[in-house]
C-alpha cells in the first residue's frame, strides 16, 4: 500500500500541474470568484516589462539657430507666446479614436474536369492473336481504358463591421532627436463585473497637436490599438483552453 503521506503529496503535486497548465488565466479567474475584476494600479509606462524605447530614422542633425540680436522674436519657436500643447516628457496629451473599418469579400470558386483515355495492340509481329487465345474473350485493340473526372466548388463569404469611438489622455514618453514624440495612453473601465481596457501607443508630430491639446489616431504613426477587456460575459464568449488546444493540434 502507497503511505499517506506519499498520496498527499501526489494529490498536491497533480492539483498543481493542473494549475499551471492553462496558465496565469485560470489562476487570475479563480482568484477574482465572488468579486468583480480588479483595476490595474496607476503606474510609469515606462516600468511596464514589455516598453522598449522607440527608435525611428533621423535626418541629418543641423546646427541650432542662433539668437538675432534686438529681436523678441525666438529661433524655431511655432509662436510669439509660449505653446501649451504637450511638448516634453511626461506632459498629457488626449488621443481621439475614431475607428470605423468595414469590409466585405466573396469568393466562388468551380472546377470541372473529365478524361478518358484508351490503348491497345491491333497489330504488333502477329502476336495480337495469341492474346484471344490466353484469355477467352479479350480484343486486342482495347486492351485497358482508363477515365477520371473531378468537380469542385467553393463558396466563401467575409462581412466585418467594426466601430471605436473614444478618446483618452496619454502621456509623453520620448522625445526623438528629430523632435517627433512617443506617446503611451491606457484606459480602463469597469461596468459592473465587466473591464474594459483601451491601449494606445506610436510617434506623434508637435504640429498634429491641435490647439486643444487632442490628436486624431489616424495622425499616429506606428500606431497600436488594443481594445478588449475581461470578466464574466468575456470569458463566456472565448473557448476554453482545452477548445483551442484541440484545434490546434487535431488534424481532423
Amino acid at each position: 500500500m502507497i503511505p499517506c503521506a506519499h498520496r498527499s503529496r501526489g494529490i498536491v503535486a497533480a492539483l498543481a500541474l493542473a494549475a499551471l497548465l492553462p496558465g496565469c488565466g485560470v489562476l487570475t479567474s479563480l482568484s477574482e470568484v465572488g468579486r468583480p475584476p480588479a483595476l490595474t494600479p496607476t503606474s510609469n509606462p515606462t516600468t511596464d516589462p514589455s516598453w522598449r524605447p522607440v527608435t525611428m530614422p533621423m535626418p541629418a542633425p543641423s546646427p541650432p539657430p542662433q539668437p538675432q540680436a534686438n529681436s523678441l522674436w525666438r529661433p524655431g519657436a511655432r509662436a510669439f507666446f509660449k505653446d501649451q500643447r504637450a511638448a516634453r516628457v511626461g506632459d498629457i496629451v488626449t488621443i481621439q479614436v475614431n475607428m470605423t473599418h468595414a469590409a466585405t469579400m466573396n469568393d466562388n470558386t468551380m472546377q470541372q474536369r473529365t478524361a478518358a483515355e484508351t490503348m491497345g495492340m491491333p497489330n504488333m509481329f502477329g502476336l495480337e492473336t495469341i492474346l484471344p487465345k490466353i484469355l477467352a474473350g479479350a480484343n486486342p485493340a482495347a486492351l485497358a481504358g482508363v477515365s477520371s473526372g473531378s468537380n469542385l466548388t467553393t463558396i466563401g463569404q467575409i462581412q466585418r463591421n467594426e466601430n471605436v469611438t473614444v478618446q483618452l489622455a496619454g502621456t509623453i514618453t520620448q522625445v526623438l532627436p528629430n523632435g517627433n514624440l512617443v506617446v503611451a495612453a491606457r484606459q480602463e473601465m469597469r461596468v459592473n463585473d465587466e473591464l474594459r481596457q483601451l491601449m494606445v501607443t506610436g510617434v506623434i508630430r508637435p504640429e498634429d497637436i491641435r490647439s486643444d491639446n487632442t490628436v486624431m489616431d489616424d495622425r499616429i504613426a506606428e500606431a497600436r490599438i488594443i481594445y478588449g477587456g475581461r470578466g464574466q460575459l468575456t470569458e463566456v464568449n472565448v473557448p476554453r483552453w482545452g477548445d483551442q488546444l484541440l484545434q490546434a493540434i487535431l488534424p481532423f
